[in-house]
């Protein structure tokens, strides 16, 4: 059994981009070579500007090969709490981008021959309770009404077109969610960076940064200085001590995942007959689809615990139990890959992007950001090229006093895990 991400492993290998002298200076800096890093990196040069990523592993190595490998719409929070909270036209707005950003990875892919399996897959978001199809009923309506977006409810005797399993009953079928091959799309949005004339450094960590009087910044890196007008944060989850004022307004939640055997088509079928992606509605769900080759990878918290070997191993275990609580017909598969990563939370459940201090960021997917993130990157580039309204976050920045004893250590993470299962199972 592998504890590397599946979409790595089996991706084009990466090409080595380390040990690269670094130049004295860059129009903009982006730390990080996640999708955010990359797409910012990408559409910045594309403008005709000199970039300069820098990532302290290689690209992909965090959340962004690390992922369920799926691309939907649909906001962070519900469709109704968006409107509660920011009014009808402001909500359209976000979901919109939320929309958009799918359709761009899809742009990108085609436009740059990325070969990332990108199709429209369809996502089905389950109900494990049968007084919630109501609720899913009623957010359908909302989506048509008021946010001109047309999904399918589907009762538990229409679902088992969809589904070898009975464990669910009932789903809401949105039709633009998208799967793809996120580890081929990394690479090929990171060769696509470089054609477009940034430079990718790897295995080179930004270890600080000092804001310069007249403007611009020096970005003191592992191997070097360089002096930047503009600098990206792209590195969310995986934000270190570095950038202390954003690890104290981000909650990193672990994530895991395993992926079976392969189990050949006419199996694959009987799991999941039209390939659709899988996201259970609960607080603590799971998130599953089928890979290129026939296997099933299968996702969820698991553990509210940080992933390291040990952990994953562990949440792994977990998994599996629930996989084959789903699908029973599994029992005895074998699991030839775990893996874990951190995702990007903010305290409001909304992706947080601008500008603070003079330094550029977009953080805080919380579980959507292989579209939001590419989306984002390219907001980010408009941003700095003079266009603010490019950025649909504007507005919701992250609070300027952090959270009182709170120091990105999420320490109260399994008092709040057992807070959720607990109310995945009473309501």
């Amino acid at each position: 059994m592998k504890q590397i991400p599946y979409w790595m492993d089996t991706a084009p290998a990466l090409p080595d981009r380390s040990g690269k002298d670094l130049p004295d200076e860059a129009d903009v800096v982006v730390i990080g070579g996640g999708l955010t890093g990359l797409s910012t990196a990408y559409h910045a040069a594309l403008k005709g500007a000199r970039v300069v990523l820098v990532e302290k592993d290689q690209v992909g190595s965090g959340a962004s090969g690390r992922n369920g490998s799926h691309c939907n719409p649909g906001i962070t929070i519900s469709p109704a709490q968006a409107r509660q909270r920011y009014g009808q036209e402001r909500a359209r707005e976000l979901y919109d981008a939320f929309r958009v950003a799918v359709d761009l990875v899809e742009e990108i892919a085609v436009k740059e021959k990325i070969d990332c399996d990108f199709h429209r897959a369809g996502r089905l978001g389950l109900v494990c309770k049968p007084k919630h199809l109501e609720g899913m009923h009623a957010k359908q309506r909302d989506l048509a009404e008021n946010f001109g977006h047309e999904t399918v409810v589907l009762s538990k005797s229409e679902l088992r077109a969809e589904l070898g399993s009975d464990y669910y009953h009932g789903a809401l079928l949105d039709p633009l969610g998208a799967a793809l091959h996120v580890g081929k799309f990394v690479v090929g949005l990171a060769d696509a960076a470089e054609r477009a004339g940034a430079e990718i450094h790897e295995r080179n960590a930004a270890t600080g940064l000092t804001r310069l009087p007249g403007g611009g910044f020096v970005v003191e890196t592992m191997r070097g200085t360089i002096r930047a007008k503009q600098v990206m944060a792209a590195t969310d989850a995986y934000t270190d001590q570095s950038m202390p004022w954003f690890r104290k307004r981000l909650i990193n939640v672990g994530s895991f995942i395993i992926v079976t055997e392969p189990l050949g088509e006419a199996r694959a079928k009987e799991l999941i007959p039209n390939g659709r992606l899988l996201v259970a509605h609960k607080n603590v769900g799971n998130y599953i689809r089928l890979t290129p080759d026939n296997r099933l990878a299968f996702g969820g918290r698991a553990r509210f615990a940080p992933s390291n070997p040990a952990s994953d191993i562990k949440s792994g275990d977990i998994l599996k139990r629930e996989m084959t609580e789903i699908f029973p017909q599994l029992a005895g598969v074998r699991i030839d890959y775990v893996w874990g990563g951190m995702v990007g939370f903010s305290w409001d459940r909304i992706p947080h992007a601008g500008e603070v201090n003079g330094l550029y960021y977009s953080m805080g997917y919380c579980g959507h950001g292989v579209q939001m993130a590419t989306y984002m990157g390219r907001a980010v580039a408009e941003m700095m090229d003079g266009n603010p309204e490019a950025n649909p976050m504007r507005g919701f920045g992250f609070p300027k006093v952090p959270v009182p004893f709170y120091n990105g250590t999420a320490w109260f993470l399994p008092f709040g895990g057992a807070y959720y299962k607990a109310k995945d199972r009473l309501l």
